[in-house]
């Protein structure tokens, strides 16, 4: 059963775990550093459909059958399913996901809907309000521009603080089949608000809410970043990435050694002219449920966190001159043979 740990952390008990996962990408993500991990890459980014938002749903769909195919299950297999992405209403998940007749949540955490949906669906199976959950999320690089910047034809000029939105999705099957990898620990993250305003910096509107979310899990477990091999952001990009690498050195805390980010992971940041990175819900799901998954199932990766950050805006709050909100939530998830470490 899950238990507090702390002020911010909850508990997994070992046998919780994620018993497999997909990663579905577009082109420019296939043609990344990563192209080869992931179970599928469109070469057509409209995925066939006649729109960008119908295209955006049919990964999620894609990510589902190919996960449920994989481990051989059909819907009336799963008790629930745990869905979000950055479209208003979370079209992308209700429209992609309406003929599973699945029990749905839907989530809206932004960007870090992977690790809300993931912390969730552990959280339910521990307790034994499901046998079995997926954790779903997408996005796609024309959805998002169309509905927080500018019309893809607009052809407007980027920042260098820019992030390149993935087009893809992530997929997990969360159960207690004691096959690993397990999820140890939870951390709900809090929204933080530094006053940035600016729709094209989203690493810095995100960078204090994933230094939070770390150092509160730092306290309440009483360890340390030398004690995992992997500390994951989800898509803070180049300019995210270094200013909680300079937030956290100000509290003591020093992760230089061991720290990546999906968005920095999933492109060739000059050969692919994306500027700060990648971002987007679509950015951490594929990325973990695809590359770090198989990492963590060789047991390469034995003990990581894994921390998904999110915009907490919208179109109007931007038009409105608001400030963004900004939120990180955390999983602790180890291999199987450091299960009972």
């Amino acid at each position: 059963m899950p238990e507090r740990v702390g002020k911010y952390t909850i508990k997994i008990s070992n046998n919780v775990n994620i018993h497999s996962s997909v990663g579905i990408v577009g082109k420019k993500e296939g043609e990344g550093p990563l192209g080869q991990c992931f179970d599928k890459v469109f070469n057509d980014n409209m995925l066939g459909q006649d729109s960008w938002e119908k295209a955006e749903s049919t990964l999620q769909t894609t990510a589902v059958d190919t996960l449920l195919g994989k481990q051989k299950l059909s819907a009336s297999d799963i008790d629930v399913i745990f869905a979000g992405d950055l479209l208003n209403q979370c079209i992308s998940s209700t429209f992609g996901l309406r003929g599973l007749d699945i029990p749905l949540l839907g989530q809206f955490g932004a960007c870090s809907t992977m690790a809300q949906t993931l912390a969730l669906g552990a959280i339910f199976v521990d307790s034994g309000a499901a046998n079995r959950a997926l954790a779903v999320t997408s996005s796609h690089f024309c959805t998002a521009e169309r509905q927080f910047r500018f019309p893809i034809e607009y052809g407007g000029q980027r920042t260098p603080t820019a992030q390149w939105t993935v087009t893809g999705a992530g997929a997990a099957l969360i159960d207690k089949e004691d096959s690993g990898p397990y999820v140890r620990n939870v951390t709900i993250g809090k929204i933080n608000d530094l006053n940035i305003k600016d729709a094209n910096n989203m690493g810095a509107a995100m960078a204090p809410a994933a230094a939070d979310t770390i150092f509160n899990y730092f306290n309440d477990t009483n360890t340390k970043p030398e004690d995992y091999d992997l500390i994951l952001t989800g898509d803070l990009g180049k300019v995210g990435s270094e200013l909680l690498a300079e937030i956290l050195m100000r509290e003591g805390i020093d992760i230089s050694n061991n720290h990546n980010d999906c968005g920095l992971m999933m492109y060739d940041i000059e050969a692919q002219d994306v500027h700060s990175g990648g971002s987007g819900c679509g950015c951490c799901g594929s990325v973990f449920c695809s590359h770090i998954m198989q990492r963590l199932k060789a047991c390469d990766l034995k003990n990581i966190l894994l921390i998904a950050t999110g915009a907490l805006m919208s179109p109007t709050s931007s038009q409105q001159g608001e400030s963004i909100p900004s939120i990180a939530h955390l999983l602790n998830i180890c291999c199987n043979t450091t299960k009972n470490d």
